[in-house]
Parts: structure tokens; sequence; C-alpha cells
């Protein structure tokens, strides 16, 4: 009989290992509740500091807005749609990584998404809080808002459903919503988690709370697990039809560089697309601060920057498209549309943006740049930039020079459009800061559960 052949032994190595080596259950949730559970560490206090202020940056450009108006911003007759549309599809872009991450990574079952989901989910809601804030403040009567809702009234006003603003208002909640039920259907074990482990009163008292009475029954995982499945059924169509019916807002218009049917795959890869940038931005300074280098390994930065090149592709197409059918169309208007994009007043902020979203993005075909920390971060902050920059390109540019001559005008924002664009940055950081000094910025039962999957991987059983 032939002898049987057998392997020689040898260690296993592994590429780009889902989680570090030598880490138990016990490991992984002493490690990610310290973060909650130690002493706030002195630079926490330092950068909730900075974002504060910022917030009351965000507070006294409300105020002066309440009182005075829509006129303090540097709106005019053609440009009527200025820095608040610009901020608004910036933030709902900027959330659309956390869905993505969550629902259809999960059910497409990738066990990488464990170490990124929660903090991605978290900035999903905060980047939906911020851009929520714009449509309201753009009405110039904001405490009216109830007159956009579907609601009876005594005055038989419904809403206009025929109007963008509805629209929106229609996706956001959605969105919000389910993101919201979402992330905290997630949470109920760890709050458990954090409950049991807590060591003062008010904390068990307040953990147990939100923990809903969880006490890891196979009743209660099972209940879990089927919520957690409807919920990302439910959220998997909003990646989809949330920045799609913000594109409706643009391409519903006749007006040349919004008419076009383009926008809403170029709008959904754009959202994914600046969406994963800024959860790189987040993830490469909160694993170098918290030490969570063998939870937020380099595979999910690799995996994430691919997620990038992907989506960075197909904007970079629609940037293509549009040019290509402006000249396809022999429309002298759609032409001269394009024509004063590239090279009229507003030229340096086109060639900033394929700077930004076409160029830099080029480096992550190289592995050596993905495997390299800094240089992802890098150009995750040029696409957060160029990001912005083309929603500024689509809306200004497009609506500055119309169809009159006579009405063209410049548009530049005013110190209170910086000021509350800025604040709403500092209400994203401090909603941030406080979720990561409260509750797991990662997953802690998520992450034992991929556990035994690593430790098979290391010994060659897959």
């Amino acid at each position: 009989m032939a002898k049987k052949r057998t392997e020689p032994d040898r260690p296993i190595q592994m590429r780009h290992p889902i989680i570090a080596e030598g880490h138990t259950p016990a490991t992984v949730t002493d490690q990610i509740s310290a973060v909650v559970l130690t002493k706030t560490p002195r630079w926490w206090y330092v950068g909730f500091a900075v974002a504060f202020s910022l917030v009351m940056v965000l507070f006294m450009a409300l105020a002066q807005l309440f009182v005075k108006g829509v006129g303090i911003w540097g709106l005019n007759n053609p440009v009527n749609w200025g820095f608040a549309i610009i901020n608004f599809v910036w933030w709902i872009g900027i959330g659309h990584a956390g869905t993505l991450i969550s629902a259809i990574l999960l059910l497409l079952r990738q066990n990488w998404r464990n170490s990124i989901n929660r903090f991605a989910e978290a900035m999903t809601l905060f980047a939906v809080a911020c851009a929520g804030l714009f449509p309201l403040i753009h009405m110039g009567r904001p405490w009216r808002f109830y007159y956009m809702l579907p609601i009876p009234n005594t005055f038989d006003l419904w809403p206009q459903f025929r109007s963008p603003l509805i629209w929106d208002v229609f996706a956001v909640t959605t969105y919000a919503l389910v993101s919201a039920l979402f992330w905290y259907v997630g949470l109920i074990p760890d709050l458990a988690t954090l409950r049991d482990r807590a060591k003062n009163k008010f904390a068990q008292h307040a953990y147990g709370i939100l923990a809903a009475g969880w006490r890891g029954s196979s009743r209660h995982w099972h209940n879990y697990e089927v919520a957690s499945m409807l919920l990302a059924g439910l959220a998997t169509p909003l990646v989809v039809s949330v920045h799609t019916v913000v594109s409706f807002d643009f391409a519903a218009s006749q007006l040349p560089g919004w008419h076009a049917t383009i926008f809403p795959p170029y709008f959904v890869a754009g959202a994914v697309f600046a969406g994963f940038a800024m959860v790189i931005t987040l993830a490469v300074p909160l694993r170098a601060l918290f030490g969570l280098n063998d939870f937020i390994t380099l595979r999910h930065l690799q995996n994430m920057a691919k997620v990038m090149l992907a989506t960075g592709m197909v904007v970079s197409y629609g940037y293509a498209i549009e040019i290509f059918m402006a000249w396809y169309s022999g429309n002298g208007f759609e032409q001269f549309m394009i024509t004063n994009r590239i090279g009229g007043p507003y030229k340096y902020a086109w060639f900033a943006l394929i700077l930004c979203n076409v160029l830099s993005i080029q480096l992550l075909w190289f592995k050596r740049v993905r495997k390299s920390v800094p240089m992802l971060f890098v150009v995750a902050m040029f696409v957060n930039v160029g990001m912005w920059l083309e929603r500024f390109v689509i809306i200004v540019t497009s609506l500055h020079r119309d169809f009159l001559p006579s009405s063209w005008d410049m548009y530049s924002g005013t110190r209170w459009d910086w000021a509350t664009y800025v604040g709403t940055i500092g209400l994203f950081l401090a909603l941030m800061f406080l979720f990561i000094r409260f509750l797991p910025m990662i997953s802690i039962f998520e992450m034992r559960m991929i556990l035994p999957e690593a430790d098979e991987v290391k010994e060659g059983k897959k």
C-alpha cells in the first residue's frame, strides 16, 4: 500500500487575520469594554472641548439666522440654493457607509464588518442629524416644519408632494428611523455586558434600562437574530433609495447640469464613496488612540480602500458621462454648462474636485499604498474634501449662469454660511466623542463570535 502523504508541520501564515492572535472571549470583552468603563483620558476632554466650541458657533449662526432670516446667507437671484443644500447632500452621503457596512455586509455574511460596523452605524446617525438641520433652517420658518408632515389638520394643508423638500423629508426620516433601530438592536447585548461590568450604581441602572432586560437566553438570541435580519433587509434598499431621492431634487428639474438620468446611480456611488472615506478618517485615529489595532486590523482598512476605489471609479465614470452627454446631445445649453464648469469662474473648484476624487484614488491601485495607514488617511481626507467640492460644483455652477444672461451672478458663502457648516462638523464630532466615551465603539459579542472562525483559519481547518 502506498504510504499516506502528510503535510509538513509548519505554522499557517495568515495574510489578513480577522482578529489578531492571542485573544480569547475574555480578553476581547476586557479590552473593548475598558474603553468605556475606565477613566476618561485627558485628550478626550481636549477634543470634546474643541468640538463643543464649534457647536456653540453653530448655535450662534442659527440664532443670527432666526433673528435676521436667510438674507444673511450669500444667496442671490440665480443661486437660491447654496450652502444649505450642498451640506445637506454631503452629510447624507457620509451616512451611507454605515448602512452599507451594517446591512448589506451582514446579509452577505462578511465577517470583516464586525470591527467597524458599530461606529459606522453611529456615524450614520450623527451625519443624518447634521443633514436634517439644513432643510429645516432653509425653510425660513423652521417652527412650521409640521406642514411637511402628512397629518390631518384643521386647515387641510396637506404637503405638496411634488416638492423635492417633501421627498427629502420622507426619505431622510425613514432612513434615520431604520438606522436608529438597527443601531440600537445591535447594541443591546453589549449594553448588558456593560451593565454587568459597571462599578457604580448609576451606570448599572442606566445600562440596565437600555439593555431592556437582556439575559442572553436562547429566546433572546433568537429574537435578536430575527430582528437583525429583518432590519438589515429593510435597510438594504435604503442604501439605494435615499440618495436616489436626493438626486431627484436635481434630476427632476429642467436646468442644464441637473437634468440627467445618470444622477441616481451616480449619487448613490458617490454617497458610498464619501461614507467609506469618512469611516477610514475615523477608524485610523480611533485605533491608534485606544490601542485597537488588534481589532481594526490592516485587513479592514484594505477592504475599505478597495470599496473606495471601486465606488470612486464609478464616480469618475459619472464625471466622464456628464461631459460626453453634453457633447453628444448637441444641446447648446448643456455644452455651455460644461464649458463654464471647466473654464468658467469656478474652474479651480472643478479641477480641485478632479484632483481629490479621481486622481488621488488612483494610488489605491498599489498594494503598498493600501497597506500604508498614513497614506490611506491622506487619500480619505482628499476624498472628504473632493466630495464637498463635487456638490458645490454641481449646484453652484449650474445655477449661477442659467438660461437668462441678465440674471447671471456669482455666489460665495458668507461668514454665516461657513459658520453653520463648520458648526455641523463640530456637532458631528461632539456626538462622536460622547458615543465613544459611553458606548462600545466595537461590537463586543460579534468580535467574540468570530474568534472560533479565526482560530480555525489559523489551524488550517479552512
